[in-house]
C-alpha cells in the first residue's frame, strides 16, 4: 500500500519501519506453527506406542511429508487463513444481511422448527444437511460479500484464456468474486438484491448449486476448489441456526454503514471495526 515499491524495498533492506514489524510478526506466527507441529508430533509418537492412529488433516500431512517442517508450517498457516478468518468474515456478512432482511430470518427460523423441532437446541450433521433455505441464504450472502474479495493465480506455463487473451509463464491473473457477484450479466437485473430464493428450485424448494462454479468462485473451482468447502458450509450453517434460534441481532451501525459496510484492508473481507450489534435473547 506504499506510494512506491521503493519504500518497502528500502525498509526491508535497512530492516526498519513496517518491514521490521512484519519480520517480527512472521517470527511469532512461525513460532506458534512450530509449536503446533511439535505438540502434534509428540502426540503421534505416543499414539504409535499405543498402536493407535490419528486421522485429523495435519496428521495425514505429517505421514506424507515426514519431517518437512517448512511445508507443515505453511499448511498450518493456510488452515488459519483459509479456515478461520474466512468463516468469521462470511458469518459477519451473513448476520448483517439477515438482520436487514427480517423475512429471510423468519424463513430460516421456520425451516429450523420443521427440521429440528421447535424446542430442540442440538443440531446433528444430518439435520444441517436438510436446512435447504439456510444453505441458500448462506450462498446468497457470500455472493454479495465473499470472504475473499479477489484472488490471483500465477501461470506455470504459457496459456490462452477462453476469450483469446494470451497469458505468459509467470503472469499473474486476478479474478474478483466481489465484482462477479454483482455482475448483471451473470445474476440478472436483481444482482444487487439479497434473494436466497434464487438458489432454490421452484416447486420443491430444494437447494440448487450453481450450474457453472466458475461464475461463483467463492470456493474457487476446478482443480483448485477449496478443500474445506463442505466443512466451512456445515460450520457456518450450524453456528447461524444455533444463534438465530436463541437471539435477536440488531446492528448498531451508522446510517451510512447500514447500507454499505466498510472493510479493513487485508486478505479476507473483514468489517472495519467489526459489526456492533444489540443482542436480545428470544423467548
Amino acid at each position: 500500500m506504499a506510494v512506491s515499491p521503493l519504500v518497502w524495498k528500502l525498509q526491508r533492506f535497512f530492516n526498519i519501519g513496517n518491514e521490521r514489524r512484519m519480520k517480527q510478526a512472521i517470527r511469532l506466527v512461525d513460532a506458534v506453527a512450530n509449536q503446533v507441529i511439535t505438540n502434534k508430533r509428540n502426540h503421534l509418537l505416543l499414539l504409535l506406542q499405543e498402536e493407535e492412529a490419528e486421522e485429523d488433516l495435519l496428521s495425514r500431512f505429517m505421514r506424507v511429508v515426514g519431517n518437512d517442517d517448512v511445508f507443515l508450517r505453511d499448511i498450518i498457516i493456510s488452515f488459519l487463513l483459509a479456515g478461520r478468518d474466512t468463516v468469521a468474515a462470511a458469518l459477519t456478512s451473513f448476520f448483517w444481511l439477515v438482520a436487514k432482511h427480517r423475512h429471510v430470518q423468519s424463513e430460516i427460523l421456520a425451516e429450523a422448527s420443521r427440521v429440528l423441532g421447535p424446542d430442540d437446541d442440538s443440531v446433528s450433521y444430518e439435520q444441517v444437511e436438510k436446512l435447504q433455505y439456510l444453505q441458500a441464504a448462506v450462498y446468497e450472502s457470500m455472493r454479495l460479500y465473499p470472504p475473499i474479495q479477489f484472488d490471483s493465480k500465477f501461470a506455470q506455463s504459457d496459456d490462452v484464456l477462453p476469450d483469446g487473451t494470451p497469458v505468459r509463464k509467470g503472469d499473474r491473473v486476478t479474478y474478483h468474486p466481489y465484482a462477479m457477484g454483482r455482475s448483471e450479466g451473470i445474476w440478472g437485473r436483481d444482482c444487487l438484491d439479497f434473494k436466497p430464493e434464487r438458489w432454490l428450485r421452484s416447486g420443491s424448494g430444494s437447494f440448487c448449486p450453481p450450474v457453472n462454479p466458475f461464475e461463483y468462485p467463492v470456493f474457487q473451482a476446478g482443480l483448485r476448489v477449496c478443500l474445506g468447502k463442505e466443512m466451512a458450509l456445515v460450520e457456518m450453517k450450524t453456528v447461524a441456526v444455533s444463534l438465530l434460534r436463541r437471539f435477536h441481532f440488531n446492528p448498531t451501525t451508522s446510517s451510512d454503514d447500514h447500507h454499505h459496510p466498510r472493510f479493513s484492508p487485508g486478505l479476507t473481507a473483514t468489517f472495519s471495526g467489526g459489526l456492533p450489534v444489540l443482542v436480545r435473547q428470544r423467548n
